[in-house]
Formats: C-alpha cells, sequence, structure tokens
C-alpha cells in the first residue's frame, strides 16, 4: 500500500528497532531485530525504522535482512535513518535496496541550542544542507522523510524556512520532532499547526510527529498533532527509547481506536465512521508487546496502559461487581481486543514435531530448522515437567531460543547448595571461547548472587548487576519463571534474558545471555549514536 495516498487515515511509522534500541541495555542481535521486525509487520505498522546503517556493520546487515525479507511488495515500507552527510545517505540507500518499498530518513537540528553547541554552524549554512542533502537522498529512492532535530525549541520562523526548502528538494514526508520531550499538547498542536499554515508547500508532504516522554506529554502531545494535520505519527511499542522512552504505539492505536468518534471528524470523516483509523491490527498489540519486552529484557510495568498486567485487573469489590454485570461499567476495551485471550492448552507430552512447529506458525512464529529443533527439545522437556502447557509458555520457549545470543561463554554446569542455617554456595562450570572448561565455585549472600559471584570469577568481565527480576509467565507451582536482568559496563547496559521452571537455572542462563552481550559488544566496538555522534563536515 502507497502510504502517500492514503492522507485520511492515521500511518503508524514504528521505531521500535531504531529510536526504541537506544534505550540503555535494549541493544539487539540481528535475529531479533529479524523476529521484531516479522511481528511488526503482522501487527500492521505501515513504515519500520529498521535502524541507523551508518552506525556498525551489525546495524547495517538489520537494515538489510530486514529489507530482503520484510520489506516485501505487500508489506511495510523500511526506512533507515541517516545524519545530513552524504556518507550516512549512501550507506542507508545500500542496506534498503532489497526493500520493495524503501525511505531514507535523513535529519539535521535546527534549534539555536544545537546549531551553537552540537553542530556549530549558522542558521544560512542549514538552510544550504538540508535540501542538498533531501536532494541527493531522493537520487537513491522516491521516499525521502526529512526531519528538523529539536523542532520544539526551533524558531518557528527559521523552521519553516527549512520545511519549505526541503519539501522543494523532494522530501514527501516532513517529521516534526520533540526531541527533548519539552513541548505540552497545547504547544505542539500549535507547532502543528503555524507549520500548516505558513509553509507554502507543505500540502506536497504529509506531516509526521516524533516526540519524547520527558515530561509524560508524548501521547498527548502527538494526539493534539493529530486534530491539527499530523498523519504520520513516530512511535515504540511499550513506549520505549532513550531517557523516558517515545510515544507508545499501543496507548496511540487504542487511543484512536477507542475514540474514534471523537478523532473522525479531524480527519474529515463523519463522526459515526466505523472505518478504522490507522492500519494496526490490535489483538497483534499485547503479542507485540511482549516480544519486545522479553527481547529488549525492559519489562512492561504492571499499571502501564493498554499492555500493563494490571490494564484489564479490578480488585476493588465494587468495580469487580460492576465488571460482573456489564463490562462497560469500568473497562472501555475488551482485553480480546488486543490479543489478551484465555490461557487455553494447546499441547502436551505426547504431541509430534508437526503439531508443534504449526501450533507455533499459529502464533506468529516461523522458525529456522535449527531454532525449531532446539525449541522442541525444550518443550519435551517442559512437557516432562508440566502436565497442561499452554501458548504463554511456547512464546516464552520460543522468545528465549530467537533471543539467544552467540554462546562465546557457555554455562556447562551449575550446582547450588542453601538452606536457612547454610551459606549458599554455587558450583559452576563454563566453556570459554577457545573452547577450555574453568569450574569454580564462590559463596554468596543468597543462591543467584553465589552463582554469579562463581561465574564472574571464571568469566573475567568487570560489570555491575543493575537490575534482577523474576516474573512467572503463567500461574501455577510448576510455571515457567522467566528472569530478566541488566548489567552495566563502563557507561552501558546489557540485558539478558532466561526462561526454564527452574528459576535457578533461569537465573544462570539470563547471566550468562548478558554477559555474551557484553563481550561481543566489546569485540565488535562501539556503534554510532544518530543524535550525539552529528558533528557534520562541511558538505561540498
Amino acid at each position: 500500500m502507497n502510504t502517500q495516498s492514503k492522507p485520511e487515515r492515521i500511518i503508524i511509522f514504528d521505531t521500535t528497532l531504531r529510536d526504541g534500541e537506544q534505550s540503555p541495555g535494549a541493544t539487539l542481535n540481528v535475529d531479533e531485530k529479524l523476529a521484531i521486525a516479522r511481528q511488526l509487520a503482522r501487527l500492521g505498522v505501515d513504515v519500520i525504522e529498521a535502524g541507523f546503517p551508518f552506525a556498525s556493520p551489525g546495524d547495517f546487515e538489520a537494515v538489510q535482512k530486514i529489507a530482503e525479507q520484510v520489506g516485501t511488495p505487500d508489506g511495510p515500507t523500511i526506512c533507515g535513518l541517516a545524519r545530513a552527510t552524504q556518507q550516512d545517505i549512501e550507506t542507508a540507500a545500500r542496506a534498503l535496496k532489497p526493500a520493495a518499498k524503501a525511505r531514507i530518513h535523513t535529519f539535521i537540528a535546527t534549534s539555536d541550542i544545537h546549531l551553537e553547541y552540537k553542530l556549530r554552524k549558522s542558521r544560512k549554512e542549514v538552510l544550504e544542507i538540508a535540501p542538498e542533502m533531501v536532494a541527493y537522498a531522493k537520487s537513491f529512492v522516491d521516499d525521502v522523510e526529512f526531519s528538523p532535530e529539536d523542532a520544539g525549541r526551533s524558531d518557528p520562523e527559521f523552521l519553516y524556512q527549512v520545511l519549505e526548502r526541503a519539501i522543494a528538494a523532494g522530501a514527501t514526508t516532513i517529521n516534526i520532532p520533540d526531541t527533548v520531550g519539552y513541548l505540552t499538547p497545547s504547544e505542539f498542536g500549535a507547532l502543528i499547526k503555524g507549520i500548516k499554515e505558513n509553509v507554502p508547500n507543505i500540502d506536497q508532504a504529509i506531516i509526521s510527529v516524533h516526540g519524547h516522554n520527558d515530561l509524560g506529554l508524548a501521547v498527548a502531545n502527538f494526539l493534539e498533532a493529530v486534530k491539527n494535520g499530523a498523519r504520520q505519527l513516530e512511535c515504540t511499542i511499550n513506549g520505549i527509547g532513550e531517557r523516558a522512552g517515545n510515544a507508545a504505539l499501543e496507548e496511540l492505536v487504542m487511543a484512536l481506536h477507542v475514540r474514534r468518534k471523537y478523532y473522525n471528524p479531524f480527519l474529515g470523516r463523519p463522526e459515526d465512521s466505523e472505518e478504522p483509523l490507522t492500519n494496526i491490527d490490535t489483538r497483534q498489540l499485547y503479542k507485540t508487546s511482549r516480544m519486545v519486552s522479553n527481547l529488549t529484557g525492559m519489562l512492561v510495568q504492571p499499571n502501564k496502559a493498554i499492555v500493563g498486567a494490571n490494564a484489564f485487573a479490578h480488585e476493588s469489590g465494587i468495580h469487580q461487581d460492576g465488571v460482573l454485570k456489564h463490562k462497560l461499567t469500568y473497562e472501555i476495551m475488551d482485553a480480546q481486543s488486543i490479543g489478551l485471550n484465555d490461557n487455553l492448552i494447546v499441547l502436551g507430552k505426547h504431541s509430534g514435531r508437526n503439531a508443534f512447529r504449526t501450533r507455533l506458525r499459529e502464533l506468529g512464529y516461523d522458525l529456522g530448522e535449527q531454532e525449531l529443533n532446539r525449541a522442541f527439545l525444550r518443550f519435551k522437556e517442559l512437557a516432562d515437567k508440566k502436565k497442561e502447557i499452554s501458548d504463554w509458555d511456547l512464546e516464552a520457549i520460543v522468545n528465549d531460543e530467537i533471543q539467544q545470543v552467540p554462546e562465546l561463554f557457555k554455562l556447562e554446569h551449575v550446582q547450588v547448595s542453601c538452606g536457612d542455617h547454610a551459606r549458599p554456595t554455587a558450583t559452576v562450570t563454563v566453556r570459554l571461547p577457545d573452547g577450555q572448561e574453568l569450574t569454580d565455585a564462590a559463596i554468596g549472600t543468597g543462591p543467584v548472587d553465589a552463582i554469579y559471584k562463581a561465574i564472574n570469577r571464571v568469566v573475567d568481565i568487570p560489570n555491575q548487576l543493575i537490575e534482577y527480576s523474576v516474573q512467572s509467565v503463567t500461574a501455577g507451582i510448576d510455571a515457567i519463571g522467566e528472569v530478566t536482568i541488566r548489567l552495566k559496563h563502563e557507561d552501558r547496559m546489557f540485558s539478558g534474558h532466561g526462561a526454564s521452571t527452574d528459576i535457578i537455572v533461569a537465573s544462570s542462563q539470563a547471566y550468562m545471555n548478558a554477559l555474551n552481550r557484553l563481550y561481543t559488544t566489546l569485540q565488535n566496538g562501539k556503534a554510532l549514536h544518530p543524535q550525539h555522534d552529528s558533528v557534520l563536515p562541511s558538505v561540498n
């Protein structure tokens, strides 16, 4: 679908794999990015910003693979971010080349504070660079998006000039970012209204918005922008992203879905129109949220709107009574509308490999042979421990397999001794990257602490454990426990994830997962950051 021809609905631009991945500790490998991209396509997003190709070889590979495998003719537009330099734009174009519908998203700052302290350039220079680089991007792809970084704190008159020149140079989408989450809804709405009224050729481009949640106003800002003419929303699953994150996709989509009658007139529709305002399959929201949470290691707080564990829970007796009599007394939407269905038993210990593969495909997972084999073995092990296996159990197994990084360090054995009058002691055996196996032991304040100390005696990579959490996938004493941890090394965060009916084993897996991520990053070097590493060379 050509999103440019559908301005009467809201275009959903997902930047989970670019801005969302810039969250501290949310680094994803290529396979994980590909898995999320496939799910975003099933969700129905119009545009996937797959990454910043110039940042690192890994980012380039991820964007290229997503362009190849997800950027099909009937799939979403695949977008790559590029600073306003020829090198960035050329690299993005190469990575995006396999996509049926490709977009280059280039940007340059326009606020005086960014011009003076970051770019060290004058307004005159930016007025020359922006259209030149838009035109250069246009020489590679027809679909070019331009963003004036920190538009929310830019002088409106200067902003209008930059946007007019970018559109004249070929930009088909103009994105207005509240880069630091500074604006309030009325200010953001006024900014969009001013652009519509003062940029002469604005009708030749779609107005997009991008915003951070530093003051907790990102979603409200976007909805006000829609009322004033914005037709593309740049958002992330679970609202992840730098600092306080981005506008949350699920919150925006459900606000437009539940309050459709209110927003219809702003899009020129009859108030009672039942046509959806977005292309999103809302029944995929909960699953997508869980996948992103599991793969990034960023947990969703229980009271999170739409996808939090308590979003449809009622503890108050008055509320419970009302919901039992009629759901609409205290629920403005149905849990099933976001894909939160009854946790039905689907497979058991006698189920075969084909039934297992078929059910995974029904859940949206299409695994390669090796991944399927590993996941099936995990399923059989689980089936010996649990009589009843749910879809959520299956998703935990599959997400754990998808999430695996190269096992440069592999935990071969773990044994723990603990009790109320015993000193918790752990013995571990770890296989090193050279194939050597080392065994060591340690005493800790608890069994998990003992395991981590023992592993650290073998794997000598300095780190600090910042966060440790355990969540039950389903109810019951035999439930799978998902462990998520976050490590800090120097100024960077690394997440790890493990799932098992034994939380000690899951804790060990999560720690090794995080250590392997840390070690892999140290081997590959530091990736560029699109905003922080944005000192531009002179444009010839």
